[in-house]
């Protein structure tokens, strides 16, 4: 097992973190805000994501920075929670003017996961729930729970919701003392389940009529949409394609602790930014590309430890909702 970093959280003091949850507790929004228009990247592996304004995120794009980074229940729907999230920065005095324009903008991305209900219902106001999570938001802490983002979220789904178990959202933070900080938001809705690859044990997933986790095999025919989101954010000053790499980094930290994890039904997405800004060169590097492998560890260990911690957030709630006569599968 890797020896555990200790968390600390300075230099990441212009973070926020916000969440904002449903009346009835079945879904909500969680944002992270950076004070200031930051350096950011996304990597999307699964096969049916949801995200907003992620083009321009394209290493070859123009305008690479964003506000904030948001995480929304309610499929497409949950869409809507970003321009609550741009509505709050714009209140508080965040933004900019642009290309002579007195008006501001306040880019910001993000991407939706799904739990919408079986039975048909209007779907809640998620532009008041971004407003509300970002109105909220207060300094970064090491924190599990079933709220926001993760208020919805199920994990286990490759042999169907029913089967499934509630999942949550996390955040983590590790370092380095000789090179920096990076945080972990994480909100686990998977279609696998949720492994402790430190030390070898099944956290949540797919239960069969007794409660007993079933691990997976593959994700079967009746397996239902599912996403593991994260955003990371660093005080390390490094470039956007640097923070491209840690993003890949960051997915083999997702595929070690989501089983299956990037399938066809999934919507995993990572995020990166930097809040200290875009350096092209880094002075202490004793040879390239030193910076991102040494970041990049730090971003697959944080990661992990934010989704193990959802999935064990995830077996502190209510017993799981199982159903009666379905294939336990797996190999035990």
């Amino acid at each position: 097992m890797p020896p555990r970093i200790a968390p600390r959280r300075q230099g990441l003091s212009s973070v926020r973190v916000g969440h904002a949850t449903t009346a009835d507790g079945l879904s909500g929004v969680s944002v992270l805000l950076f004070g200031l228009a930051a350096p950011t990247v996304v990597d999307v592996r699964g096969g049916a994501s949801g995200t907003y304004d992620t083009a321009s995120l394209a290493l070859d794009a123009t305008f690479g920075r964003r506000w904030a980074i948001f995480f929304s229940g309610g499929s497409l729907f949950g869409l809507d929670a970003a321009a609550g999230v741009r509505d709050q920065i714009l209140r508080d005095g965040g933004g900019q003017a642009v290309f002579g324009n007195p008006n501001r903008v306040a880019p910001v991305s993000g991407a939706i996961l799904f739990d919408l209900p079986s039975e048909a219902r209007a779907p809640p106001d998620y532009r008041s729930l971004g407003l509300e999570a970002a109105r909220g938001a207060g300094p970064l802490g090491v924190s599990a729970d079933a709220i926001g983002a993760g208020a919805g979220a199920r994990i286990g789904k490759y042999l169907g919701p029913g089967r499934s178990q509630p999942g949550a959202i996390a955040l983590e933070l590790v370092t380095d003392p000789d090179l920096g900080t990076i945080a972990a938001l994480a909100a686990v809705n998977a279609v696998g389940a949720v492994r402790d690859p430190d030390r070898g044990r099944w956290i949540a997933g797919a239960r069969d009529t007794a409660g007993r986790l079933v691990p997976p095999d593959v994700a079967g025919p009746t397996a239902s949409p599912g996403t593991t989101l994260v955003a990371l954010v660093t005080d390390v000053a490094v470039s956007r394609p640097v923070l491209q790499r840690v993003a890949a980094f960051a997915h083999t930290g997702l595929s070690r602790a989501v089983v299956p994890s990037h399938t066809a039904t999934d919507g995993d997405a990572v995020f990166v930014t930097s809040v200290a800004g875009d350096s092209a060169h880094v002075a202490h590097e004793r040879r390239t590309g030193e910076t991102a492998d040494r970041l990049g560890v730090l971003a697959e260990r944080a990661t992990v430890r934010a989704i193990v911690a959802a999935g064990r957030a995830a077996n502190r709630r209510a017993t799981p909702r199982l159903v009666e006569g379905g294939s336990r599968g797996g190999r035990g």
